[in-house]
């Protein structure tokens, strides 16, 4: 299944909020095709880019950028021209924006955090989620050497699914399905939930919307809600405010699926007729 595929309807759902987050534009494994195909199905009032956007710690490197990544920035360009409110927040791969917080560009607000409010008056804490990292604040070194680790499994990743699309299967990440099943990945995404909610609670919010562990997950944490966009490098998933206040986790291989069945549906009644 193909992003333009999943991009046909001509009519924009409108949503109140969009949230994504870890897009890691200028790496080789953004999905940057099926997140332009995702923003052009919404017109949102607001969407928060929750940290992580651009890979600054890959551009460092040397630079990978292809027209894809271009055309997502263009996307949310055009969306705040034509009035939905961006709102930037920071993370550890863009912390060099750090920098220039609560710089405004137009439409769109640079911040390091930010509070958000819901339709139905729930207060979400609004951060990338590094500052609940111990090792990306205190073992830099570690963080890095975990990261071209991560990024070899994310190389295995892309053959996979280059494999699997001239198969004419949808895409799956290998990445999280193995971060799933490691027991010392399952401990760490449990104290990074813990250590999240514990702060919402101590600033007497109701709930928090995170990224950077790469993770998307709806769900109670000590009585906090609980909630992290995921990813646009393995698992494709954002999160989405609808205007009765409910928040939705949409996942890509999930749209694709669904598709697929509407597809095969339309296809029986119209041999039938």
């Amino acid at each position: 299944m193909t992003s333009a595929q999943l991009a046909k309807p001509t009519r924009k759902q409108r949503v109140r909020t969009l949230w994504i987050s870890d897009v890691h534009l200028g790496t080789r494994d953004c999905q940057a095709e099926h997140l332009a195909a995702f923003l052009k199905r919404y017109h949102a009032d607001r969407i928060y880019l929750v940290g992580d956007i651009i890979d600054g710690w890959k551009l460092r490197g040397g630079i990978y950028w292809p027209q894809a990544h271009t055309n997502v920035i263009r996307r949310l360009l055009t969306m705040s021209k034509r009035g939905t409110e961006v709102i930037y927040v920071t993370g550890n791969h863009d912390e060099f924006l750090r920098r220039y917080s609560s710089l405004m560009l137009g439409n769109i607000q640079l911040v390091d955090e930010a509070e958000h409010v819901t339709v139905d008056g729930r207060r979400l804490l609004v951060i990338h989620g590094d500052q609940f990292d111990v090792i990306t604040r205190y073992h830099r070194w570690l963080a890095f050497l975990g990261d071209s680790a991560y990024e070899f499994t994310l190389t295995l990743n892309r053959w996979l699914n280059h494999w699997r699309s001239r198969w004419g299967y949808g895409y799956w990440s290998l990445s999280a399905y193995l971060k799933h099943k490691v027991k010392t990945a399952v401990n760490f995404i449990s104290d990074f939930e813990e250590a999240i909610a514990h702060e919402c609670v101590k600033r007497g919010l109701q709930g928090v919307v995170c990224g950077h562990i790469h993770h998307a997950e709806i769900r109670q944490v000590g009585g906090v809600e609980y909630m992290n966009c995921g990813d646009w490098v393995e698992s494709c998933t954002a999160l989405i405010e609808h205007w009765d206040g409910q928040i939705e986790l949409y996942r890509l291989a999930e749209a694709q699926a669904r598709l697929v069945g509407e597809e095969q549906a339309a296809a029986v009644l119209e041999t039938g007729a």
